[in-house]
């Protein structure tokens, strides 16, 4: 049966496509239309085995929805690894071209795209995430103008409804004063869509079994359980914990170099240990943030404070007591949600130990 492989690279209004065969040659070549049927009519006048993969983007989502059910094999790549588009001249046929034969060769790091029963929540732990950015931005921007105005605002009560116009009367140019006026009023729309957001999100997370699972293990409320179950989708991507580690950007990078050695026409391997290069940077800056939140409060919490206790003991520098802990709770979570079992302090902490 004859193969094809496809590489595109998609952009809003055109998308060029690059299609080689088994043996690693280029038999076509076409720029179309970035249309759900445009595309769909091209990926049929392809007979035999058709492998297609583009990069993750904007468009990702949907070109993953609208392909898969036409091809034996998809796969969304990881723009980040694909060092082989950087060299070179380029182009978006260039770049088509350099992706089939990548997806040929094997050489491509996939992004997931599987789950679809966690699309809802998805999009609802985006608007919130949105929601909650924006309302910081205005709060910052009105501290702004007192403090351009030799006005100090410390805490919340520059926020305040009942305050604002003792607040207010401190500013005295007309425009900084309507100015001010605008964005208190941009914050107060801001902080009811954001309650609507976060009552949207919590209810479509508790239709989800495992909510009440993970609800269980200290420091995981319910937004940032909402937020884990939308990223993650099914914990049976991750073989093992050391996998999800490196997902939500919590493993070590090593490296090494001339590690083997002839003596008496024997190898061996050299007992010096791997230099250390500090955390993967490659990760989910999502997952990264709430499990460093939630180290910071099981540090204190009655389950975990032992634990952290014992490791600043141990003579280990604060900070990475917290990224062992981070580790742990991200280790439980895992372990947890693949079983389906209760939560049990007596569980994690022999391990701990």
């Amino acid at each position: 049966m004859r193969k094809h492989y496809v590489g595109m690279d998609v952009h809003q209004a055109s998308t060029s496509i690059a299609v080689v065969n088994g043996q690693g040659k280029l038999t076509n070549e076409s720029l179309v239309e970035t249309k759900a049927q445009t595309i769909i009519d091209f990926l049929k006048g392809l007979s035999g085995e058709v492998h297609v993969t583009f990069e993750e983007g904007t468009q990702a989502a949907w070109m993953y929805d609208l392909i898969c059910p036409q091809v034996t094999e998809l796969v969304v790549c990881n723009p980040h690894h694909n060092h082989l588009l950087k060299s070179g001249n380029k182009s978006d046929r260039v770049d088509a071209r350099k992706l089939a034969q990548l997806l040929r060769a094997g050489m491509l790091q996939p992004v997931y795209h599987g789950e679809h029963g966690t699309r809802t929540l998805k999009e609802l732990v985006r608007s919130y995430e949105c929601l909650v950015a924006d309302n910081s931005r205005v709060k910052n921007r009105i501290k702004a103008i007192y403090r351009g105005r030799g006005v100090r605002t410390s805490g919340h009560a520059v926020y305040q409804a009942s305050q604002r116009e003792l607040w207010l009367r401190q500013i005295e140019s007309c425009g900084l004063r309507t100015r001010a006026e605008s964005l208190y009023r941009q914050l107060d729309q801001l902080q009811l869509l954001r309650r609507e957001a976060k009552r949207a999100m919590l209810k479509e997370s508790r239709q989800h079994g495992v909510t009440k699972v993970l609800q269980q293990i200290p420091e995981l409320g319910p937004v940032r359980i909402a937020q884990i179950i939308a990223t993650v989708g099914t914990p049976h991507r991750f073989r093992s914990k050391r996998q999800f580690w490196s997902y939500i950007g919590l493993a070590v990078v090593t490296r090494s170099s001339s590690d083997y050695r002839f003596i008496n026409q024997r190898i061996q391997k050299h007992q010096r240990a791997a230099q250390n290069r500090g955390l993967n940077q490659n990760y989910n800056h999502r997952l990264k943030s709430v499990f460093k939140a939630a180290a910071l409060g099981a540090a204190r919490n009655e389950a975990y404070r032992e634990y952290y206790e014992r490791l600043l003991a141990a003579g280990i520098r604060a900070e990475l007591a917290r990224l062992t802990l981070a580790r742990k709770l991200a280790a439980t979570v895992l372990a947890v949600w693949k079983s389906g079992e209760s939560f049990a302090v007596e569980k994690v902490m022999p391990q701990a130990a």
